[in-house]
């Protein structure tokens, strides 16, 4: 039996995303943003989620694809009669200065064989809750009355089949644009072609300003490219993923929603856009992370809206789930969960702007206040239990991975306040930096020869591998290796995959591997000079990417990919890895080995 693969691309242009299964279907769509309510959701729901489709049941999926370098997914399918291909994309371009992403969706069908007969379908979805919306037919597009935003489909096919759903010859090159809000008036054909050119070039250019390394490059480009996908630039927040609610494993109820901004990723997606020379989108990560705390002098939740709100409650909708597996959840209960590391995490964030020569410095006073602010509320929270990393939901306890990121975020502060010639603010920072190190001294197990998960709980925990990759942990430090040996006798799984922890949390124990920390492994082993280990892990590990090459959360042993997807922590720990192994090598590209899997 075949692992199970997500068969989803994904498109969109740093508003909104779209999913693309290997018919052309478009299985989710959130307008007008990521965390919008779902106007196609047939991945959750075939019945009711809504239909966006352009060939009939019984149709074969010949081959899915990007234009290289870009967000552009080009769908091949053999219809009755032929084969058609649909290239599907959302705009997203320079236009006189500014960032042109309007929401749309276009979607151009083109006959690759013979005398293609196709089966255009496109029943949206209103307001989550609301009654459906009845199409009223124009004179060259379809729009929907109910909807709680204006919905248009424009197209050069005739609306008489689309109304009707029934089958008819695709003749030529056609054009279909679904707008949210504002319609299509302009050319359809003309404005479809000049949009898809000036977006292939966008996406081509942008690749092209990065700076990757030869290692493992045509995987770190997706990865960077999906990234990318998920910032929303408005605000410059990054969703941990587009989607709500794919099952961890099937049948285990953990599904939920990530459509938000967790701050604990500030450092991992900091440091991803650094390493690839993107400072115009850490830049704006970093103003999003600074705008909150600014106006959460009190204390800073772990998540919030791409707005920068408070995330809704949990809600369980209607939706049956992805393959069945329910519950369908809208909004996400850690919103009130406390989760303290994030303090340490903005402060390890904040250091480039100091350290990194290639960042100009600038307005050192609000700086120094957020520093002051961050290491305030460390100090008030400092030995309170909290949820941890892994969000427990009835479990506080004092976590290892919190107490590392005292540390860490203590010793960036001791930094800044050097460079900020702040003797005041060094020193309450050295001495919280010292504080921290005996409380993780505190957690570890001598019969183990490692760390655990919290104070009084030894149970081994992949997220203490960042006692190494942080450098709480030297390389020659023979501690080191004997925790990241112990971790992978008790963690390991097949295919270089690794379990977040083995016992039982709220949902009885962890079914699936979590992706990410397989990456950590890896880098740990960098850390520690084990090249050829780190990089066959991550030759194991990019073997559970989907037909696109892109990542889920979680893996099961089988190979099979859960969770939500694609997942930016899965896609920023392979670019944190290999470029980790990349300057440890240091080998010319005309050395490197074939890099597919």
């Amino acid at each position: 039996m075949q692992p199970h693969r997500y068969p989803f691309g994904v498109i969109g242009n740093c508003s909104c995303m779209a999913y693309i299964d290997l018919q052309g279907d478009v299985g989710w769509l959130c307008m007008p943003r990521f965390d919008g309510d779902p106007v196609f959701a047939s991945m959750l729901d075939s019945e009711n989620g809504g239909c966006f489709s352009v060939v009939s049941h019984g149709s074969r999926p010949l081959k899915q694809a990007y234009l290289d370098n870009t967000n552009i997914l080009c769908t091949d399918v053999q219809v009755d009669g032929g084969a058609i291909r649909i290239t599907d994309f959302a705009p997203r371009f320079v236009e006189f200065g500014r960032s042109f992403r309007p929401n749309m969706l276009f979607r151009r069908l083109e006959v690759l064989e013979g005398q293609p007969m196709i089966a255009l379908r496109c029943h949206p979805l209103s307001a989550q809750g609301a009654p459906p919306c009845r199409p009223v037919q124009g004179s060259n597009h379809i729009s929907w009355e109910g909807a709680a935003r204006p919905m248009r489909l424009t197209t050069d096919l005739p609306l008489s089949h689309l109304m009707s759903g029934e089958r008819f010859l695709l003749t030529g090159t056609r054009y279909l644009v679904f707008t949210y809000g504002p319609g299509l008036e302009a050319p359809l054909r003309e404005t479809a072609e000049v949009f898809l050119q000036k977006t292939l070039d966008y996406w081509r250019q942008w690749v092209k300003s990065t700076s990757i390394p030869h290692l493992f490059q045509r995987q770190v480009i997706r990865s960077a490219l999906v990234l990318k996908l998920h910032q929303f630039e408005d605000t410059g927040a990054i969703i941990a993923s587009g989607t709500t609610s794919l099952p961890e494993a099937p049948g285990a109820a953990r599904n939920w929603d990530y459509r938000y901004c967790w701050l604990r990723d500030s450092y991992y997606t900091l440091r991803a856009f650094a390493d690839i020379g993107q400072f115009q989108e850490l830049e704006n990560y970093f103003h999003f992370a600074q705008d909150i705390a600014a106006r959460h002098p009190e204390g800073i939740l772990p998540l919030y809206t791409i707005e920068g709100k408070a995330v809704p409650d949990e809600t369980v909708s209607d939706f049956s789930g992805y393959l069945g597996n329910g519950p369908v959840r809208f909004g996400n209960g850690a919103n009130r969960q406390q989760q303290f590391d994030i303090y340490g995490q903005l402060l390890v964030s904040t250091l480039p702007l100091y350290r990194d020569r290639r960042i100009a410095k600038s307005d050192r006073s609000f700086n120094r206040s957020l520093i002051r602010q961050l290491l305030t509320l460390m100090d008030r929270d400092f030995d309170v239990p909290d949820a941890g990393i892994w969000e427990y939901r009835n479990r506080q306890q004092r976590h290892t991975y919190t107490y590392l990121f005292h540390w860490a975020g203590a010793c960036a502060a001791t930094r800044m306040a050097a460079e900020l010639n702040d003797g005041v603010l060094r020193s309450v920072a050295e001495e919280l930096s010292l504080r921290a190190r005996s409380r993780i001294e505190e957690a570890f197990v001598p019969s183990e020869g490692r760390w655990g998960q919290a104070i009084g709980q030894p149970a081994p925990d992949a997220s203490t591998l960042q006692l190494i990759t942080l450098g709480y942990l030297d390389s020659r430090d023979p501690r080191a290796l004997s925790h990241l040996r112990s971790l992978e006798k008790a963690l390991s799984a097949p295919n270089g995959l690794f379990y977040r922890y083995r016992h039982d949390d709220d949902f009885g124990a962890p079914e699936t591997t979590f992706l990410v920390t397989g990456f950590w492994r890896a880098e740990a082993l960098a850390c520690l000079g084990l090249l050829d280990e780190a990089e066959d892990c991550i030759r194991r590990l990019l073997a559970c990417g989907n037909h696109l090459g892109l990542l889920s959360e979680d893996v099961s042993s089988d190979g099979s990919q859960w969770g939500n997807f694609p997942q930016t922590y899965s896609h920023v720990g392979l670019m944190n890895a290999v470029s980790r192994l990349a300057r440890k090598l240091d080998r010319p590209f005309f050395m490197e080995g074939e890099d597919d899997v």
